[in-house]
């Protein structure tokens, strides 16, 4: 063995160990003394002796502390010096000492008896003693080896760290992240099925369906549980393919999917909404566990288009209100959808676990929304106003039909209509309510809110005569009638009024003022919304009096440069014909909940504008309209009935400026001694006046509404009217 790796246990090797102590622990040097010394008969008589049993190596107890046992040890003479050492002669040495070869841990023994045999003894154990090493100084230049107690005790540390790290994480495991673990695995088994809730019916007056939803079907997929996704499109697009749907949407949906965030599995997909109950049979019997049919519903509208402009439209397929009373009340049509959310296995257990995690929210349906519109009178509004505007090719026409007491609307039409089943084939902007989100000026029926405002200010009488030149100019615009008067011409203000004299309103606009103008457009409705329950209502446009120009005291008085809807001039006529109190217009008159209970909308505004008396002196004034000689409103007569009323012609504006054509209008109230309903007409034709286009058909659509709700005329006589004093 190399000296290199003779260490001793602390890291010296004997050589090092035998030169750092003058020689005394060299195994060799006895050996050299005898060969040196010529001696050689001791180590031919110790080898005919018997080999002396190895000495029992000492044991270090390291909790006892005993003292190790003396030995006598010949003293060793130390050189002068380390040379001298050297050269010493080793024989010498030996001769006396003979002792000196045996070293300190060779302990003397007796040779034993060849002839006697030693006596059996019991082995009795023998005490151990420490012996004490002398701690030697390593070599410098020799690498230190570790301390393996520390090691011992390092590796020790570490183990315990690491049990104790694992323990730590295994009580969070079990303890605090359990319920979360187990929320994580059951929100993938979890199925979310949407129960729709039936959407409320919209009704008439009188509990007539004007629009409700039919049962159908709808056919989900859970993608997780389809083998075959090309396979089982395949089946179903032959059932499918007349719904419009593609199949690769049917293959897209049935692959398995991530969800939005990637992470949990698609269980649930729609693949078509509202089809016929029949197909979904046919898709059933094709008993694939993947797939789904349950109840759905699409909206039916009996009458096709009947009152489409009211009733409005919803989506496809989750049937959101998109305009009419469909939005405006779609919370209240809607319902609340049900949830029935269960656990659902996987493989061979692709079913609902019988006992696992179920929660069922079921649905509630919608109310139910009664309108005041009546069916049978809206369908002849409706029908009357096309037949006579289709072959005038109008842009558009409206027909609304107040109640003169209560402002309920028992009809309101728009032309051209459109099929609220199927809005897709309409033109968009023709997709709203003509009555109450178009505005247009109102022209000469107007002139209704400067008569009522001068009289209730005492400015005229029913007697007063004015005087009407052939023309007037107000600031850079000259007004003149048609036919023109005489300058100086008097006339009377039924006068005024049955021939729509321009110069003779004005006249008494001027003696009004504008203030006070202003003051009465407001107290009529005119510059905000009606809140009939309709979205999208304009609120129209006034002209403050501050910002009037030079030629607004002449505009302004004959329905020039003032913007209105069709609801909004229908008000105004229905407070002439209420006594002058004017009722906020309404179009719903209750909700029905699924239960039965019944909620009344809230209460009508209302507010005085004219004296009763007044009022009534304003509708002898009006009568003078249909029944003059001369006046611009006799095709509005209806014999038998007394009719009071005002015709108007105007523009549309459009883009800063005028459209081309005329807005041409009728608005009256019969029986006008006892007014029961106001019906006002507006068209934008090409060309035309209300008088010829709008009064016609004013006559119609009141002829009918009196007859449908059975008012008789009252037999009385029609004031005595002149034109001249």
């Amino acid at each position: 063995m190399s000296e290199a790796k003779r260490y001793t246990p602390r890291g010296r090797s004997v050589r090092d160990a035998s030169v750092d102590a003058g020689g005394r622990g060299d195994p060799f040097r006895p050996a050299l003394e005898v060969i040196q010394g010529g001696r050689s008969e001791q180590p031919r008589r110790a080898s005919r002796r018997p080999a002396a049993p190895e000495p029992e190596p000492a044991r270090i107890d390291p909790g006892r502390e005993e003292p190790p046992r003396q030995r006598r040890t010949p003293p060793v003479r130390k050189a002068a010096n380390p040379a001298a050492r050297r050269t010493a002669n080793p024989a010498a040495g030996k001769a006396a000492n003979p002792a000196a070869g045996r070293t300190a841990s060779s302990p003397l023994r007796k040779p034993a008896n060849p002839r006697k045999a030693p006596a059996r003894r019991t082995p009795v154990r023998k005490k151990q003693s420490r012996v004490t090493v002398p701690r030697l100084k390593r070599r410098p230049g020799l690498p230190k080896l570790a301390e393996p107690r520390r090691r011992l005790r390092l590796a020790t540390v570490l183990a315990l760290v690491l049990f104790a790290a694992i323990g730590v994480r295994l009580v969070q495991l079990q303890l605090t992240d359990a319920s979360a673990y187990a929320a994580e695995g059951l929100k993938d088994r979890l199925v979310r099925a949407v129960l729709p809730a039936s959407r409320g019916a919209i009704l008439d007056r009188d509990g007539k369906i004007l629009v409700h939803s039919v049962e159908t079907r709808y056919v989900a997929v859970d993608p997780m549980a389809v083998k075959d996704p090309e396979a089982l499109a395949d089946k179903l697009f032959t059932i499918l393919d007349k719904y419009g749907v593609p199949r690769s949407d049917l293959v897209r949906k049935m692959t398995p999917h991530k969800a939005a965030d990637g992470r949990t599995n698609v269980r649930f997909e729609y693949l078509v909404h509202q089809i016929e109950p029949a197909d979904g049979d046919r898709i059933e019997a094709l008993h694939v566990g993947a797939l789904k049919v349950d109840r759905d519903e699409r909206r039916e509208i009996p009458g096709y288009d009947l009152a489409s402009n009211i009733i409005g439209f919803t989506s496809k397929p989750d049937l959101n209100g998109q305009m009419g009373i469909e939005k405006q009340y779609d919370s209240v049509l809607r319902g609340v959808d049900g949830l029935h959310v269960y656990e659902h296995g996987e493989g061979d257990l692709d079913k609902p676990l019988p006992y696992g995690y179920e929660e069922l929210k079921p649905a509630r349906p919608g109310s139910n929304v009664e309108l005041t519109i009546s069916q049978d009178l809206q369908f002849s509004v409706q029908s009357a106003l096309a037949e006579r505007m289709e072959p005038l090719k109008a842009d558009f026409a409206t027909a609304v039909v107040l109640d003169a007491h209560t402002s309920e609307v028992m009809a309101m039409a728009s032309y051209p209509s459109f099929a609220a089943a199927d809005p897709g084939r309409t033109d968009p902007n023709l997709l709203k309510d003509q009555c109450t989100a178009t505005v247009f000026d109102p022209g000469s029926i107007h002139k209704a809110i400067v008569m009522g405002a001068a009289l209730q200010e005492g400015i005229i009488t029913p007697s007063s005569a004015v005087t009407v030149n052939s023309k007037v100019k107000k600031g850079d615009t000259t007004y003149t009638d048609h036919p023109p008067q005489r300058d100086g011409t008097q006339m009377t203000i039924p006068g005024i009024l049955a021939l729509s004299s321009n110069v003779g309103t004005i006249a008494v606009a001027d003696r009004l003022g504008k203030d006070k103008l202003y003051e009465y457009q407001q107290k009529f409705g005119l510059g905000q919304r009606t809140g009939v329950g309709l979205p999208n209502e304009s609120p129209g446009q006034l002209l403050p009096p501050n910002q009037w120009t030079g030629s607004s005291p002449g505009s302004i008085p004959i329905g020039n440069g003032v913007a209105t809807t069709a609801l909004q001039m229908a008000a105004v006529y229905a407070t002439i014909a209420n006594d002058g109190l004017y009722v906020q217009p309404t179009l719903v008159k209750k909700i029905i909940a699924p239960d039965g209970t019944v909620t009344k909308p809230p209460a009508q505004q209302t507010r005085r504008v004219l004296d009763p008396r007044i009022a009534q002196e304003l509708r002898v004034m009006l009568e003078g309209v249909t029944t003059l000689d001369d006046a611009t409103g006799k095709q509005a007569a209806i014999p038998g009935y007394r009719i009071a009323g005002k015709t108007g012609t105007s523009k549309l504006p459009q883009n800063g400026g005028y459209a081309p054509g005329d807005v041409v209008s009728f608005i009256g109230m019969a029986p006008a001694e006892a007014p029961r309903y106001v019906i006002a007409v507006n068209a934008h034709v090409p060309g035309g006046a209300g008088g010829s286009v709008a009064a016609p058909a004013f006559k119609e659509m009141m002829a009918l509404t009196l007859s449908t709700f059975g008012v008789t005329p009252t037999g009385t006589e029609p004031p005595k009217l002149t034109i001249y004093p």
